[in-house]
């Protein structure tokens, strides 16, 4: 269960969304925290793969490189 407090303009734009569609104020919340919950998500990988790049911890290799390793250049 979540309970959150939005600001007058948004609670008036997501209720006027839901009687326009007839659809629910929760549908939508829920439609719209699935879809930046993935895009938070990528992100926080992204850094993540970031951070231990800049560290040293991991590397990457040339496209050229990895297909000499795979058995896959020509």
């Amino acid at each position: 269960m979540l309970a959150i407090r939005l600001p007058e303009e948004i609670e008036a734009r997501l209720d006027n969304l839901a009687k326009r569609t007839g659809r629910s104020k929760t549908f939508y919340a829920r439609e719209a925290i699935l879809e930046h919950l993935e895009k938070l998500e990528d992100i926080y990988l992204a850094e993540q793969v970031m951070r231990r790049l800049q560290s040293g911890e991991e590397r990457t290799s040339p496209l050229d490189e990895v297909e000499v390793r795979l058995g896959l250049a020509d």
